[in-house]
């Protein structure tokens, strides 16, 4: 799998529901963050369609030779700043990983937060993804002490802000 022409990101469609919700939760559970206060337990996690009709939302499915490979997306969470969305549900298959396939989502989520107005954009996300984290780290987003906003994500101790 290499990042070439085989690439598309598209915006999420009803069947994605099931494919997607077993990517987010097999990937947490390879890295050990498969606990509670996670969107491993998270209902909407089971019917982001749903979820992404909400004004101001967006979800992108990465696919790769017609198969989709993960996904992410951005949300309006409610107690956020003014001005302020979170980078949502952005997970890839195992085999997509550190081949450019997460850049190309992260560039189409701040794309897509700035058509829509907004300043900046938040993330939250664990220890345990390593890897992620020095992605969002590339893409200037910068470490916050404390939450924002009211995610309901209590297992997620790292926070990070970044303005768009």
């Amino acid at each position: 799998m290499k990042n070439d022409s085989g690439l598309r990101i598209r915006p999420i469609e009803p069947a994605d529901n099931q494919p997607l919700a077993k990517i987010i939760r097999s990937s947490l559970a390879e890295f050990g963050a498969d606990h509670p206060g996670t969107v491993y337990f998270d209902r909407s996690t089971d019917a982001l369609y749903e979820l992404f009709r909400i004004a101001y939302s967006a979800y992108f499915v990465a696919e790769y030779d017609g198969v989709i490979i993960g996904g992410g997306g951005i949300f309006p969470t409610e107690g956020l700043p003014s001005g302020t969305c979170e980078l949502v549900k952005m997970y890839l298959i195992r085999e997509a990983r550190g081949k450019g396939f997460g850049k190309s989502m992260i560039e189409q989520c701040l794309q897509c937060a700035v058509e829509l107005g907004f300043e900046r954009i938040y993330l939250e996300s664990m220890p345990e993804l390593k890897q992620a984290l020095k992605i969002y780290e590339k893409f200037g987003f910068e470490y916050l002490s404390a939450p924002l906003g009211n995610t309901g994500h209590f297992g997620c101790d790292v926070w990070m802000l970044r303005k768009l």
